[in-house]
């Protein structure tokens, strides 16, 4: 008699471990949040870390932070700076810092996002392009002849009019259907007005982790889309990518508007057909420049002079076919009829959120424009 075995099924449960990293790569992902919160402040990020391995135990007597500060000099993660008499100005991190914070945003927004070597994206649409579907189709007049799939073709030519006496015809043809690589340019509008670290709330961060993950998710998985990024307060200026880890909020107003314009002009130069502006902002409008430099301020309130030019760019944007979304890091009832009306003049969308979930929302709403075509 054959003695048989069973094996024992279902699930075993652990107590969890965190993955094996060196010590250097322990104190390193905790030295890229500090960092961004510091707005690059290497003196500042490392005084916190000091601080944290005092109450945590993070490091031990055969690893300490002097090593670790060595560590980030030879692995080239930050560098000393001479002043322009020669001396030591203290240390900086580097472009290679730079990006592995952008990359570390990126796993922390997007980390369910798998990268793709595309560097495209598809539109609903099928029509004349150039990616496969694998669908096919009868041969239209006007359809491109490089698009005809013979194989195809052919077998029809077969079983319509048999192999003996082969002939083919227009009606055999047929051709496979592609779908359009559309390109998408966007601007992300950053408020760095003075309200975005009020109230013992740190809203700047949490704007800059985003822009950060936005542009290396582009850059990585859809270079041929475009990504500017622009700050305003009592004025807008656009900053490089690179600029990020550094952005500070100041004792500015909001004026939306000439981050609108800025915006716009930026677009303008794109030759994309698929536009769109996300605009991450906690305050009401209370500035604008007026025609001789001065500034016209208001910060009581929702003032109608400044908010009817808003509303004004906003009509402008949606004639000129570039959708706004703006993504309200506030919940008073005031400031969010004020973007609801906005919203409506620019037939843009709206989100009022509160910091958390930030980034999955701006991902999902950048994913879907982009499977958009925006009729230019």
């Amino acid at each position: 008699m054959t003695k048989k075995t069973f094996k024992k099924k279902g699930f075993v449960f652990k107590t969890y471990e965190a993955p094996n990293q060196s010590p250097f790569e322990k104190l390193f992902d905790i030295f890229k949040e500090l960092i961004t919160h510091t707005s690059g402040d290497f003196d500042e990020a490392i005084d916190w870390l000091r601080e944290l391995d005092k109450e945590y135990s993070l490091t031990t007597p055969d690893y300490t932070i002097d090593d670790f500060i060595e560590d980030l000099k030879k692995k080239g993660y930050i560098r000393e700076e001479i002043d322009p008499d020669g001396n030591s100005g203290g240390m900086a991190i580097t472009a290679k810092t730079e990006r592995a914070i952008r990359q570390q945003a990126l796993d922390q927004i997007f980390g369910n996002i798998k990268r793709s070597g595309q560097g495209s994206h598809k539109s609903k649409s099928p029509g004349l392009g150039d990616e496969h579907t694998g669908d096919f189709r009868n041969y239209q007049f006007g359809d491109a002849l490089d698009k005809v799939s013979m194989t195809e073709s052919l077998k029809n030519a077969q079983i319509n009019h048999g192999v003996g006496d082969f002939s083919i015809s227009e009606d055999d043809l047929v051709v496979e259907e592609t779908l359009h690589k559309s390109q998408m340019s966007t601007v992300l509008m950053i408020d760095i007005s003075h309200s975005m670290i009020l109230y013992g709330e740190d809203r700047i961060t949490p704007a800059k982790k985003v822009a950060m993950a936005l542009a290396e998710l582009i850059t990585t998985r859809y270079p041929k889309d475009t990504l500017d990024i622009l700050v305003f307060g009592n004025d807008a200026w656009q900053i490089e990518i690179k600029d990020l880890p550094y952005l500070k909020v100041g004792p500015y107003h909001t004026n939306t508007v000439a981050g609108l314009q800025l915006a716009m002009d930026l677009l303008r130069r794109k030759r994309n057909t698929n536009k769109q502006i996300f605009m991450i902002t906690d305050g009401k409008p209370s500035c604008l420049r007026m025609s001789d430099g001065q500034y016209y301020k208001d910060s009581v309130g929702l003032n109608p002079y400044i908010t009817n030019k808003c509303y004004a760019m906003a009509q402008q944007a949606r004639r000129l076919h570039i959708p706004i979304t703006t993504f309200m890091i506030a919940q008073d009832p005031y400031l969010m009829q004020f973007v609801r009306e906005f919203t409506f003049a620019n037939q843009g969308k709206a989100f009022y959120t509160g910091l958390k979930g930030l980034g999955e929302m701006i991902f999902e709403d950048y994913e879907t424009n982009r499977k958009k075509r925006i009729r230019g």
